[in-house]
């Protein structure tokens, strides 16, 4: 069920991303509305491709068969510490697989590229900071 959630949140964030992309390519003429929505559309669509890797992740970690225990993305840590797997599940921020312990904690399995994270980030305050300018600065305009 996870899966099938996870797919279909890297679906709509394609989309999402496209027309982003398209709106904001259509707003350059109000400059700082049109970098506002590319970057917005470059946080979505840098966050969907983390959410494919957690998404594939989850695909090898429910296979199940032989090798399954623990998940692939736990083992990744060496056998020291996928011997104490018990279980995962999936983080959204920061994008990432979680492995749990026997004895309660939990670690990161790195299944999502070390760039996502920051870069979705940065691009979402971005955009967040320059909708706001462009926001303020169309108010000043007309007010």
């Amino acid at each position: 069920m996870v899966f099938l959630l996870l797919l279909l949140a890297s679906l709509v964030g394609a989309v999402v991303a496209v027309v982003l992309t398209v709106r904001g390519v259509r707003g350059l003429d109000r400059r700082l509305r049109g970098i506002a929505l590319l970057a917005a559309a470059g946080a979505v669509a840098v966050y969907t491709w983390g959410l494919l890797h957690v998404t594939y992740a989850v695909l090898r970690a429910e296979d199940g068969g032989t090798g399954s225990s623990p998940v692939e993305p736990c083992r990744k840590a060496g056998s020291q510490r996928a011997d104490h797997v018990i279980g995962y599940g999936v983080s959204y921020v920061p994008l990432d697989v979680t492995c749990h312990l026997s004895d309660g904690g939990s670690y990161r399995a790195s299944s999502v590229p070390g760039w996502v994270n920051p870069a979705a980030g940065v691009l979402a305050l971005t955009s967040a900071a320059t909708g706001i300018a462009a926001s303020t600065r169309t108010r000043a305009h007309t007010g």
